[in-house]
């Protein structure tokens, strides 16, 4: 995808600084790369004519935070079983030790992550599954970690749902997406529901788009129309609208910083 980007900048801390997310290391032997996330997808690059890639809002929510790469291969199957004896794990590629167990029981593996992490005051870590990554058999479990404060490092969880099924995590596979947000943001809004006709500014470019989608789809059943030679509307993918040819702000990619690797003199 080739879209421009529009030039948005980062959201800067209380002080005026960018916020900072530091990764201590607390375990060597078990080292994981930590690496801005992709915006690729195996299975939307597979789809009928990488149809996937048409929705921006899956390709920037791909991009929404840095992955916790596995730096081993492993194997986890699950007997069924509630015990911790009940999930087989192997170590099938890197060096020892393994980095995943069976601690919780109920089929769940167990990542430890060799970091201790610590965001800018004020500010959460979402500790979640790769976004738009769907691995069969087994079902990433997220935690919310408040990483401004506290001196305990966190594991990372999936739940294998499969019975007698290997599931495999290869080496370079994500683990685990890390995701900040800022404390308290996600109570302090709102919600409410309105009925659209209440509110024309809101009403009457609704209409216009969905009246315009109706069309483009009926007009993509006739052979050699317009709409079969686009194919597909990039209104949203443009950042464009029935009301404005431009929205100011509009993202198509999202480029995060990479973590930089602090030698033992930086502290």
């Amino acid at each position: 995808m080739d879209e421009p980007r529009t030039g948005v900048s980062a959201p800067l801390g209380e002080r005026g600084t960018a916020p900072p997310l530091t990764a201590y290391r607390v375990n060597r032997s078990m080292a994981m790369p930590l690496v801005p996330a992709s915006r690729e997808r195996e299975w939307m690059e597979a789809t009928d004519r990488r149809f996937a890639l048409r929705c921006l809002p899956l390709l920037v929510a791909n991009q929404a935070g840095w992955f916790l790469l596995s730096a081993h291969t492993v194997r986890a199957t699950w007997a069924g079983g509630k015990g911790a004896a009940s999930l087989r794990v192997e170590l099938l590629g890197g060096d020892p030790p393994c980095p995943a167990v069976s601690h919780f029981g109920h089929g769940i593996l167990t990542w430890h992550v060799p970091y201790l992490f610590r965001t800018a005051p004020g500010y959460n870590l979402l500790v979640r599954g790769p976004a738009n990554w769907p691995r069969d058999g087994a079902c990433p479990l997220e935690g919310l970690v408040e990483a401004d404060w506290s001196y305990a490092t966190f594991t990372m969880n999936w739940q294998v749902t499969r019975r007698r099924c290997p599931v495999t995590f290869a080496a370079g596979d994500p683990i685990a997406m890390l995701v900040p947000q800022r404390r308290g943001e996600l109570e302090a809004f709102r919600p409410e529901i309105r009925d659209i006709e209440r509110s024309p500014a809101v009403r009457e470019p609704y209409e216009e788009w969905a009246e315009d989608r109706a069309w483009f789809n009926s007009e993509l059943r006739r052979p050699g129309s317009e709409a079969r030679r686009q194919e597909w509307q990039k209104h949203y993918f443009q950042g464009s609208s029935p009301v404005q040819a431009r929205v100011p702000g509009h993202q198509t990619r999202l480029s995060l910083a990479e973590f930089a690797d602090r030698g033992p003199e930086d502290g």
